[in-house]
């Protein structure tokens, strides 16, 4: 089965100024029927990161848009509105909820909450875009 699109999971700043998750389809219309790729997409540079059993962090705004892909481990990333998503080894997501313009930063309202799950360290890819 060849595929003609890719799901791109993106936590996004909404309207009302909280984060919240969006699927879009990216076409993979490129390439060849046995290699379908998608646009060529600008990135800035790539980290690698690397996140002990117990890691959890509190609510932060995304500084500058991302991929963010799971190697290893399972990483949850927990919303103000209570919702959450599990991304486990070889699952993504893009993480674009950034503060928006001319806000302060209030943790009650703004941004996401990331967390180690199980009894793996927690190893991820960070791709700017």
């Amino acid at each position: 089965m060849t595929l003609d699109s890719f799901i791109k999971v993106s936590l996004v700043t909404g309207a009302d100024g909280r984060a919240t998750f969006r699927e879009d389809r990216l076409a993979l219309d490129q390439g060849t029927p046995q290699s379908r790729l998608s646009a060529l997409m600008a990135s800035t540079g790539m980290q690698l990161r690397s996140s002990p059993v117990g890691f959890r962090s509190d609510f932060h705004c995304t500084g500058s848009p991302q991929w963010v892909f799971i190697l290893g481990g399972r990483m949850e990333i927990g919303l103000q509105d209570g919702s959450t998503r599990v991304f486990g080894p070889g699952m993504h997501f893009y993480s674009a909820d950034v503060l928006p313009d001319g806000a302060t930063f209030d943790p009650t309202l703004h941004g996401h909450r990331s967390r180690q799950l199980g009894d793996a360290p927690l190893v991820t890819l960070f791709v700017r875009a």
